[in-house]
């Protein structure tokens, strides 16, 4: 493991608003994140012990933030593998295409969204980690 995060992953914090009555956060596309959103989605209920993701992605970018409880991302470029915690809702965690991702250490509490730029698209994923490593290194 390294504490250099995998090229074109960077934790980003996040504009927070509030008072007395609580806190906001509000993320917009090509603003608070570097890409256009075009879809949004959330991780919850996990049961103990669960590692999620194991995957990477041949194009899509994506954000991570745990809005509540908290979780470890694995993050690997075929040079680089760092474990990063997301325990804040303040600071988001970019994805770009080709990082192989774990997602695990969930809270009980734990809710992980993640905005992409594209849709769901399976033929985006590569799920094999020796194919990844061969894809990454080349």
């Amino acid at each position: 493991m390294t504490d250099e995060l995998p090229i074109g992953c960077r934790l980003i914090p996040l504009d927070v608003r509030g008072d007395e009555r609580g806190r906001l956060v509000a993320i917009e596309g090509a603003s608070d994140v570097p890409f256009a959103i075009a879809r949004v989605y959330y991780v919850y209920s996990t049961s103990p012990g669960v590692t999620r993701g194991l995957h990477a992605h041949r194009a899509l970018n994506q954000f991570a933030v745990a809005v509540a409880g908290s979780c470890s991302m694995l993050l690997d470029d075929g040079v680089h593998r760092v474990s990063v915690p997301l325990d804040d809702p303040e600071t988001g965690l970019t994805l770009p295409p080709m990082v192989w991702h774990e997602m695990g250490d969930f809270s009980p509490d734990c809710v992980l969204m993640v905005l992409a730029d594209a849709p769901y698209d399976e033929a985006d994923y590569i799920r094999d980690y020796d194919e990844f490593l061969s894809l990454a290194r080349a």
